[in-house]
Order: structure tokens, then C-alpha cells, then sequence
């Protein structure tokens, strides 16, 4: 049946946590008509018993496509039914209005290729409100920066976008890891992403991730950016902010040698890189890795 919104929640083995992530949807109380689907990768289907609002549907699917996130994303996207499509991972969950204010956004601005929120980190301790820095972001606001408030869980696109000149989610990214970032980058070269600048997802960041941890897929998935997006090296300051982090995953992931010529490359391309300079500290085990990430992780960032 035809609907106006297709969220696509792909999970795997995290039943509590995905129906967690299934109700904050359907709690939305949008005005639209809608459908979750719940895409199985690698797992039997087993859709949870939750309460479904009029005008809305709950289903599962299995992912037939390349196991992982980026199969599974792609797997919901063709199966749905509505006009608008959004994401969201099954260990997150939407807060009260995310959906309704999108909407409302996306009817002020139909020039828009995409519509964000922005997110609150929630570490299991603490809570981090992260904020972007504007509302209307260029491709060139995207090369410089990933702009790390926007989650794939706060993104809603057209349908007809992703499956048309935007794309669906890349498949060969290894690991699917980036994901976000290379459709962001792809979509902003078709147009502006408008972000309703409110923390109207919960993202949870309690190593629960299937890639925490995963260094050496970090390294490997961001080279595999860089050789897809050649237009990062136009602005230097933004290619030494990438090779910065190819540098410090490599020297966690013991790659000590190659992390370090990653991040004099980086330095040179921009000085102020601080994680080439912490990863050519790591290299000489000066710090450790794991307590860079935990200092970091307490404020609410990333590597």
C-alpha cells in the first residue's frame, strides 16, 4: 500500500534494542502516513510486537542484497512504498517531533536534496548534545567536514532521489563503514542538505557498534573515500583531515610505520591536524590509543 514516509530500520541480532528503535518511530505521531521496515540481515525475521498507529505499517523484510549495512539499507529502500524515505540504525532512536519537524522543514524548502537534525550522544554515563554549525550546508561544507552532528538516523530523502541521480548506499564501501558520509557527500553535489539544527535523534555509543573497534576496516573504508571523492584533495586542510584519521587508525590497529607516514602527509597538508600528531605519538608509544579514544569519547567525539 502506498504511504507518504518509509523509514528503513536494518538491524541484526539486537531484538531489545530494535524494538526500542521501532517505537520511538512509531511514537512520532506524525501526520503522515507511514511504514517501518525492518530489514533482517543474516537473521530470521522476527518483527516485534508493538502498538502501530492508524496509518501506519510495520514490516519485515531480509536483506537479499550484500550482507551488511549498506545491502540492508539498500534492500529497504527498493522494497518501500512512500515518497520520503529516512534511516535509522536499530541501537538508536528518534526523540519526540524529529519526524514531524523534517516534514515541515521539507515543505519550506523543496529546493532541499535532503533534510538532517542534528543528535544527542548518549555514552551511557553522560549525554552530549552535538549541533551543526549551520543550517544550509554546500558540498564544500561537506569536503572540509563530515559535520559529525548529522547521524544516517537524521537523514529523510526523496525516494525518487536515491533512486535517481543521488544513488543508493554504496556497497563496495568496505564494511559499509562511512556510509553516511559518501551519501552526504553524493547528495550535496546535487544540492543543499537543510538541517533542522534541534537534537531530535538519540544516538548510543555504549560499544554496541559493529564497527567499534574495527581499525584496520576505519583505515581501509577511508582510503576507499578518498580514491572516490578526489575532490577532498582540492582543499588541502580537508585531505589532511581524512589522512589524519587513516593515520590514527592505522597505529591503533599496530600499523605503526604506515600510520606514521599517513600523518606526516596529513601535517604537511594541514599543520593543525591533531590526531596526526597523537597518532605519531601513539607510534612511538608515547600514549596509548585507548586513552586518546577515552579522553575524547568522555566530551562526546569521535576519531
Amino acid at each position: 500500500m502506498q504511504c507518504e514516509v518509509s523509514v528503513v530500520v536494518p538491524t541484526h541480532k539486537r531484538p531489545e534494542l530494535m524494538k526500542l528503535a521501532v517505537e520511538s518511530i512509531l511514537n512520532q505521531g506524525a501526520t503522515r502516513t507511514g511504514e517501518v521496515i525492518i530489514v533482517f540481515d543474516a537473521c530470521p525475521i522476527e518483527v516485534p510486537d508493538v502498538e502501530v498507529p492508524d496509518g501506519w505499517s510495520v514490516r519485515g523484510i531480509s536483506n537479499t542484497r550484500v550482507r551488511g549495512l549498506a545491502g540492508a539499507r539498500n534492500s529497504g529502500i527498493l522494497d518501500s512504498t512512500g515518497d520520503l524515505i529516512a534511516f535509522l540504525d536499530d541501537d538508536d532512536e528518534w526523540l519526540p517531533g524529529k519526524l514531524e519537524a523534517q516534514l515541515q522543514r521539507m515543505d519550506e524548502r523543496p529546493d532541499a536534496i535532503a533534510i538532517a537534525t542534528a543528535m544527542v550522544l548518549d555514552d551511557g554515563e553522560n549525554t552530549h548534545v552535538r549541533l551543526v554549525e549551520k543550517e544550509d550546508l554546500s558540498h564544500e561544507d561537506f569536503l572540509r567536514s563530515r559535520h559529525p552532528g548529522i547521524p544516517s538516523g537524521a537523514l529523510l530523502f526523496r525516494r525518487d532521489v536515491l533512486l535517481g541521480p543521488v544513488g543508493l548506499i554504496d556497497e563496495d564501501l568496505p564494511r559499509a563503514y562511512g556510509e553516511d558520509y559518501d551519501l552526504l557527500l553524493r547528495a550535496s553535489g546535487h544540492g543543499t542538505v537543510t538541517v533542522v539544527n534541534e537534537p531530535l535523534v538519540k544516538v548510543r555509543w555504549q560499544g554496541q557498534s559493529y564497527y567499534f573497534g574495527q581499525w584496520a576496516v576505519y583505515a581501509e573504508a577511508l582510503q576507499y573515500l578518498l580514491r572516490k571523492h578526489p575532490d577532498i584533495a582540492t582543499i588541502p586542510s580537508a585531505l589532511g583531515r581524512i589522512e589524519a584519521q587513516i593515520a590514527f587508525a592505522l597505529v591503533a590497529n599496530g600499523q605503526r610505520k604506515e600510520g606514521r607516514q599517513w600523518a606526516w602527509r596529513a601535517l604537511r597538508h594541514n599543520p593543525k591536524q591533531v590526531k596526526a600528531a597523537l597518532a605519531i605519538a601513539i607510534s612511538w608509544r608515547l600514549v596509548s590509543a585507548d586513552a586518546v579514544i577515552r579522553f575524547v569519547r568522555s566530551r562526546g567525539k569521535g576519531i
